[in-house]
């Protein structure tokens, strides 16, 4: 195989793997992030968050490699998934199942010098990364799943660091599976029309003409439960400003996906970034700029 050709091969594999759309790793990342600087009280050791990085960055590329596989012989008839290189022919499902293969086992071996339940988990995790693509057949919900799927390095974040999963886990991985219904029903109302026709389910489908209230009662949610968590937590008014900051993300929201534009719906599920990013600001101005100012 000459340059040229090894070139054309990897810029290929990037984008199968998504590496030129950032946004899904940003997505998985927040939510790990900040059960990493809760669990750890806003100190994790620097090694550990360097896994968990590498490791979303590892499992996300994975998911999509799975995903296009399960979807290979729908992407081509859906204006926007076309030109995927599953979908258009230009790498086989043997290269694309080899690839999803060694991204697991490469953040499996991430994992290994963490504790055996952190193992455990990563086995859950690879479950529903590899399962998720094929809930789209069958359940009218399928982003409350990848909910469960994009949240599940919370619950291992807490095993790294404490070799335990405690009950603030799980309320964290409930309100990531509130935002991830919020942030991919505007990615699904993007597709709608492709969807309906070939027969995929989604929530932008389940929920019809009430998609806006929907999308916006998930933000909801998701802040009414971060919101329980910080009063849980005891944390004071730096995490609120974290979360008044992500809700008025979810209000600009609003005003991009109130008239169901696919280009707007698809702007506001890139800006859902900035939402992660307001809550971890939260979390670690309220661990570690607020204890020196007393």
């Amino acid at each position: 195989m000459n340059v040229a050709t090894l070139k054309t091969r990897l810029d290929l594999y990037e984008k199968l793997m998504r590496l030129d759309k950032p946004i899904g790793i940003l997505l998985l990342l927040w939510p790990t992030l900040w059960a990493l600087w809760i669990a750890s009280f806003g100190h994790p050791s620097w090694p550990m968050v360097w896994i968990f990085v590498l490791g979303t960055v590892l499992m996300r590329s994975a998911g999509c490699v799975i995903n296009d596989y399960a979807d290979r012989n729908f992407d081509p008839h859906v204006e926007r998934t076309k030109e995927r290189p599953l979908a258009a022919g230009r790498v086989s499902v043997r290269e694309a199942m080899g690839l999803a293969a060694a991204l697991a086992v490469a953040a499996f071996l991430l994992i290994l010098p963490l504790n055996k339940l952190v193992w455990l988990l990563a086995v859950v995790a690879l479950f529903l990364a590899a399962s998720y693509p094929f809930t789209k057949r069958f359940f009218a919900l399928p982003q409350a799943y990848l909910g469960v799927a994009f949240g599940f390095g919370i619950p291992m974040a807490y095993a790294a660091v404490l070799d335990t999963v405690l009950p603030m886990a799980w309320l964290l991985l409930a309100a990531n599976i509130c935002w991830a219904m919020a942030y991919d029903t505007e990615y699904a109302m993007v597709d709608r029309e492709d969807d309906l026709r070939i027969g995929i389910k989604t929530s932008a489908i389940t929920f019809g003409r009430y998609d806006v209230a929907m999308v916006m009662l998930c933000y909801a949610a998701t802040l009414g439960l971060l919101a329980y968590a910080g009063i849980w937590l005891r944390f004071g008014v730096f995490y609120f400003y974290g979360l008044a900051a992500a809700a008025a993300v979810a209000g600009y929201h609003y005003t991009l996906i109130r008239r169901r534009e696919r280009m707007k719906c698809f702007k506001a599920f890139l800006h859902n970034n900035w939402f992660g990013a307001a809550v971890f600001a939260g979390i670690v101005a309220e661990l570690n700029l607020k204890p020196l100012l007393h």
